[in-house]
């Protein structure tokens, strides 16, 4: 029985993105099912501000602290969630005393990176593929993203749904959203990777609202007045923004999943977005949602989709059915032989 599992995440408080919150979901429900769940964080590290996205702090550990920290808690399980500085000492950790650890695939760093350096595609999904081969198994978000990772030869690929809190975003909330209707919606990190660029730039009536705040917030502020940036919002100001909204436009074409995308949907919002890796795995029943690479087609279309259509394919997902898969999978992980937990070994991809 696994009772104590520890989370190693370069990605903490005060980011708010997608992987916090889904870390945070994760532990809250595991802990109602008897599961002492410990963070091994960048808080109590000296950090230093990511290059081009200075909000975003990394630890500087040394080897031995880390060390210490892993083994102060004792855990049954390691799953290290993040490829930065902490995710590679736990991985260097974990493999030098032959320890059982999953990991996660969050972020599309590939093409993060080569968005803001020169630096190939295929050289950093090189490297990640080293990182997360090396493990007992890679939790991803979507069957297409799982796909996507073994055709680039990820070896050890686990489909790991994500969760929506439906009593928190739901549609009977404050409309708190005072604009010409109708009002279109993006919640995200302002950042060049996001495309929101794409969504700007749409000839769409009504109002556009942004939510979030990142790098390129100054920029796309200035460059788009008829626009309503509103910064960082969480819990019920956010809650009550999504349910004041008619449509959520979610223009990445990079994201992993989207933890907004469900959000949206509990809130009765109905999505428009491009169809990749993502959205076309929430939405490709065509319920909730229209998927379309004419993104403006798809926002206008969108106002067509009935609230509570958009609440029941919310409904569909949970965050404590989440919990029971990452146990699952964190379970089957110390059951495979000790012949297959070797580092660089060639697994099966499996998607249940």
């Amino acid at each position: 029985m696994l009772k104590r599992i520890l989370i190693v995440t370069d990605a903490w408080h005060p980011q708010v993105n997608g992987v916090v919150r889904t870390l945070q979901n994760l532990a809250e429900h595991l802990a109602k099912a008897g599961v002492t769940v410990e963070f091994l964080t960048p808080a109590g590290f000296r950090t230093v501000p990511l290059p081009s996205y200075p909000a975003i702090r990394l630890a500087l550990p040394g080897p031995g602290r880390v060390a210490r920290r892993i083994e102060a808690f004792r855990p049954d399980h390691v799953h290290i969630a993040t490829e930065g500085p902490l995710g590679i000492l736990a991985r260097r950790y974990c493999l030098s005393r032959g320890l059982v650890f999953t990991t996660s695939y969050h972020t599309r760093f590939p093409e993060y990176v080569s968005s803001r350096a020169p630096f190939p595609e295929s050289w950093v999904y090189a490297l990640l593929r080293r990182f997360h081969n090396a493990g007992d198994g890679m939790l991803v978000a979507t069957p297409s993203l799982a796909r996507e990772l073994t055709d680039r030869r990820f070896t050890k690929a686990r489909l790991w749904t994500r969760g929506v809190d439906t009593e928190l975003y739901r549609p009977d909330r404050p409309q708190v959203l005072d604009l010409p209707r109708p009002i279109f919606l993006s919640v995200g990190r302002v950042a060049v990777e996001k495309n929101l660029q794409a969504f700007l730039d749409l000839d769409l009536p009504g109002s556009k609202v942004v939510v979030g705040s990142g790098p390129a917030l100054a920029t796309l502020r200035e460059s788009h007045p008829d626009v309503t940036f509103l910064g960082t919002r969480t819990g019920t100001d956010l809650a009550d923004i999504y349910a004041s909204a008619d449509v959520f436009v979610f223009p990445s074409r990079t994201d992993t999943f989207g933890i907004v995308l469900l959000e949206a949907l509990a809130s009765g919002l109905p999505v428009a977005a491009y169809p990749v890796t993502g959205p076309a795995d929430v939405l490709a029943d065509g319920i909730g949602g229209v998927l379309s690479d004419d993104l403006r087609h798809a926002a206008l279309a969108a106002l067509s989709i009935g609230r509570d259509t958009a609440r029941r394919k919310a409904e569909t997902f949970s965050w404590a059915a989440c919990a029971g898969l990452f146990l699952r999978h964190a379970r089957d992980a110390h059951a495979q032989p000790a012949t297959l937990r070797a580092p660089g070994t060639v697994g099966k991809m499996k998607l249940s």
